[in-house]
């Protein structure tokens, strides 16, 4: 981390007109992909449960977490490219049945 105050705040101002300039394509890219979604969701969850447990008093070495998310990005990669590969299916429009 970092003490001087300068590079503090300079970090903070950036990463939010970053995030204000990005925030509609991130946000389009989200909705194509609704995976995504659930992933951030276990991704949240994951460092709630490793802040509860260094709060407790447990040491979670921060390189396992890292490489679960790692790992569980490029899984949702190779997923969202072979979606993207398969054909396109039409819809199947089922038809009710008559009964005798």
């Amino acid at each position: 981390m970092v003490n001087n105050l300068t590079v503090m705040i300079t970090a903070v101002v950036l990463s939010i007109g970053i995030m204000v300039t990005f925030a509609s394509k991130i946000g389009e890219f989200v909705h194509r992909h609704p995976t995504l979604k659930m992933l951030a969701l276990s991704f949240l969850i994951l460092i709630g449960v490793m802040l509860v447990a260094e709060g407790a008093g447990t040491h979670v070495n921060k390189g396992y977490i890292y490489f679960a998310m790692v790992f569980a990005l490029l899984v949702e990669a190779l997923n969202m490219r072979m979606r993207r590969r398969m054909p396109k299916l039409d819809p199947i429009h089922l038809v009710e049945s008559k009964q005798v």
